[in-house]
């Protein structure tokens, strides 16, 4: 197996004309995981932009006593990654300073596991 990003690929191995065993990636699974990693850096960064503005969904991750899929609020789209259902977000205007950055570092916490829940799909 290869690695990148810490993923690992199947790896074809052949031989070259000299007889010396050369290998690669299987490009569509590394294309694949790096379009994934660039989604959810846009992902990420919009997140950014959101909590600048005073703004927090709150909600990236289904409670663990729901029915559905875990990250079910973070749909992918054909060009990227989309949140929908703000239902329980937070003002920062509305909440103050403080339980607004707890809720920020709990919806950073949800992205790092979706990240990891959508790279090792």
């Amino acid at each position: 197996m290869s690695q990148q990003a810490g993923k690992d690929f199947p790896t074809l191995y052949g031989c070259a004309t000299d007889g010396a065993e050369w290998n690669f990636i299987k490009f569509e699974n590394a294309y694949e995981f790096e379009k994934r990693e660039l989604w959810l850096e846009v992902l990420e960064d919009e997140l950014r932009e959101l909590h600048k503005a005073g703004f927090t969904h709150r909600d990236l991750r289904r409670p663990s006593d729901m029915v559905g899929s875990k990250f079910d609020n973070v749909f992918l789209t054909s060009t990227g990654f989309r949140l929908i259902d703000v239902g329980i977000s937070a003002l920062k205007y509305q909440v103050g300073e403080h339980l607004f950055e707890r809720y920020i570092a709990q919806e950073f916490k949800e992205f790092e596991e979706s990240r990891t829940f959508v790279l090792e799909r």
